[in-house]
């Protein structure tokens, strides 16, 4: 079977012959089980079918090594919480096989990504996700980590400002009215309360969907502690009109807190656009694409 097709250059050797061993030495219980690659636009963890109830999940990366551990940690006590399906760790693998990074098997959630399989019910998901960020940030955060992206943006600006740069250059977008976006995100007042939960990284391939319904929420691995605004991209990278005020209602943010998420979008955006243009991952940079595209028309 074929390796995963690569989008960086540190990505580590991952296929369906390195997941049998794994299994085979580690959780005997399964071994036998058919293997098969799931595809998927995500930059960070390999995906693999594990039979029918179960999926296999490994780090792309040498720097993803946390986030499986993370996610068996702190999923568990955080999923009977939540009005959404959220994965179920089931087993912690360690390195093996020449593969150096703790790995996972979680129970396979059914459904498709919302970008292949785009919900169709808008503003019936977007009350849906806006009340699981708030059951989420309602969870006690006390010694969670902190979020990738749960500080403020401020610290962000130097690729900001080179990625929007050099994607006016490219005829990609126009700085200046991206620029004043950021520079106006920047002043925004800042989180000042206690840090909550957030997913940090709800993108449509990270949601996923039955029927043109949402079902579940799914890759925690940038789950952590911070600044509920990234959690408001979703706004921007999925919904519109009606179904955008209705998340936002749902959600529950004040004004800061959403601007600052419009923020989010566009940093996010940017960043996407310029790392995966090319062909390196044509999903994400069009997500990217159109979180640019919305935060710079609702601005």
């Amino acid at each position: 079977m074929s390796a995963t097709t690569k989008m960086h250059a540190d990505e580590l050797d991952i296929d369906a012959a390195l997941v049998e061993g794994l299994i085979a030495d580690q959780f005997p219980e399964w071994d036998g089980l058919s293997v098969s690659r799931v595809e998927s636009s995500g930059t960070d963890n390999a995906m693999y079918r594990l039979g029918d109830d179960l999926v296999v999940r490994l780090p792309r990366l040498p720097g993803g090594a946390g986030q499986i551990s993370l996610e068996h940690l702190w999923l568990p006590g955080l999923a009977p919480h939540l009005p959404l399906a959220v994965p179920e760790p089931l087993a912690l693998g360690e390195p093996g096989r020449g593969y150096g990074l703790p790995w996972g098997v979680y129970r396979w959630l059914a459904g498709d990504n919302a970008y292949d399989s785009p919900i169709r019910e808008h503003t019936e998901a977007a009350v849906e996700l806006g009340r699981f960020l708030v059951a989420l940030r309602e969870v006690d955060a006390t010694g969670a980590p902190t979020s990738f992206r749960g500080g403020p943006l401020p610290g962000r600006d130097d690729y900001a400002r080179l990625a929007i740069r050099e994607l006016d250059a490219d005829g990609i977008l126009d700085a200046d009215r991206a620029t004043r976006l950021w520079d106006e995100t920047l002043q925004l007042p800042q989180w000042e309360r206690e840090p909550v939960w957030l997913h940090a990284d709800l993108l449509p391939g990270n949601l996923l969907t039955e029927d043109g319904r949402l079902t579940a929420v799914i890759d925690f691995g940038c789950l952590g502690s911070g600044d509920p605004a990234a959690d408001m991209l979703p706004a921007w990278t999925l919904f519109d009109g009606e179904s955008r005020e209705l998340f936002r209602a749902a959600a529950e943010v004040d004004d800061a807190t959403w601007e600052r998420g419009r923020g989010w979008a566009l940093r996010f955006g940017v960043g996407a656009v310029h790392y995966y243009r090319g062909g390196k991952n044509p999903v994400l940079a069009a997500v990217g694409m159109r979180a640019v595209e919305q935060a710079l028309a609702a601005a």
